[in-house]
């Protein structure tokens, strides 16, 4: 059986999910979808065909696993509130509320209902995934410390703790924001045509764990789309390091080795199967399998079908949780500080918070 969901919102980022259903209908179904208005529920229905309806009683009366709130930054904690009021299982989409302050009520309303789960997939990516297990294999010894150039704030923030398991204890921030010409050709609407360098900026910070522990962020503008800009990813252990697809690590006292993870893709040259990512192996082991192969999904879409399949499980009680609310305060709140350190140039400490445990 397929999991299914219902949405809250018929904005773009509900679209994405609606997406997903429809690319892996084996795996996902919508049950409905809220929205303000009789309009534009006709609209959603022509579009996705897929039922609306006006509240969220309605919204949980199709009988969900769980509800979806996709909406701007600053409703979605009173989404949140009303949807746990009702006691339905909710995935908020990132992040759960816009603040420190947010974050911190959202937590003393909803915290203890244990029916709150963030959607943040950058760990599933596959990619991601395929570290993160060669990570906690042992092969390179214990993560000690993360580069991330990427993606930005709560997301680069969630693949630094989640690769050094860093856990809820205070994280001393230093940020800076640097400011430097950069040609930027791809923007969401498409091709600029324009050549011409404009002032970019870089924002990096060093996020100090203790223990040994540590990460840096590094993110430019439009760092997503612009073809001229890398995406890199180091995590360095007491025994070894990955930095992007090559994994450095002893085999024994004196002899270090670099191997790769190998991409088996479907679809290349005279290949019949399909245009997908099937595997990712790691020294003859695959360490990531796609289980949504013939779907044509992108990685990244790859990764929100996962945390969605995931939370259904989770809401089923047949699964632990993807990425709870607390993980989810955590990541934004370092976040936060790092913008925080950037503005004001002087160290910020995140202290522990409600949500640690």
């Amino acid at each position: 059986m397929p999991t299914t969901f219902a949405i809250v919102g018929s904005g773009w980022r509900s679209q994405f999910f609606l997406r997903l259903a429809q690319a892996a209908p084996e795996h996902l179904r919508v049950t409905a979808v809220a929205t303000r208005s009789a309009e534009r529920g006709e609209e959603v229905t022509a579009e996705w065909h897929v039922p609306t309806v006006r509240t969220v009683a309605e919204l949980v009366a199709t009988r969900p696993d769980f509800v979806i709130a996709a909406v701007p930054w600053g409703t979605m904690p009173g989404t949140v509130r009303e949807l746990v009021e009702a006691g339905v299982p909710v995935l908020a989409e990132t992040p759960p509320a816009p603040d420190a302050d947010g974050l911190r009520s959202l937590w003393g309303d909803v915290g203890a209902s244990g029916l709150v789960q963030v959607a943040e997939q950058y760990l599933l990516m596959p990619g991601h995934a395929a570290r993160l297990a060669v990570a906690r294999s042992g092969a390179i010894g214990t993560p000690t410390h993360v580069q991330v150039c990427s993606t930005h704030m709560y997301h680069a923030t969630s693949l630094i703790r989640g690769f050094l398991g860093a856990g809820f204890d205070p994280v001393t921030v230093t940020a800076r924001d640097l400011v430097a010409p950069l040609v930027d050709p791809l923007t969401p609407a498409g091709w600029t045509g324009d050549e011409t360098p404009k002032d970019a900026t870089q924002s990096i910070a060093v996020l100090d764990f203790g223990e040994g522990r540590s990460g840096v962020y590094d993110f430019t503008s439009n760092q997503w789309w612009n073809p001229l800009l890398s995406r890199r990813i180091v995590v360095r252990g007491t025994a070894g390091e990955i930095a992007d697809d090559a994994v450095t690590h002893l085999v024994d006292p004196v002899t270090p080795i670099t191997s790769h993870l190998e991409y088996r893709r479907a679809g290349m040259d005279l290949n019949l199967e399909g245009v997908d990512l099937r595997t990712i192996a790691f020294e003859g082991e695959v360490v990531y399998r796609n289980p949504f192969v013939r779907s044509g999904l992108s990685e990244d879409d790859i990764a929100v079908a996962e945390l969605l399949v995931q939370t259904g499980a989770w809401a089923r009680d047949e699964g632990p949780e993807p990425y709870p609310l607390a993980e989810a305060c955590q990541d934004h709140l370092i976040a936060l500080a790092i913008g925080q350190s950037a503005r004001e140039r002087r160290e910020v400490v995140v202290e522990r918070e409600a949500w640690a445990h």
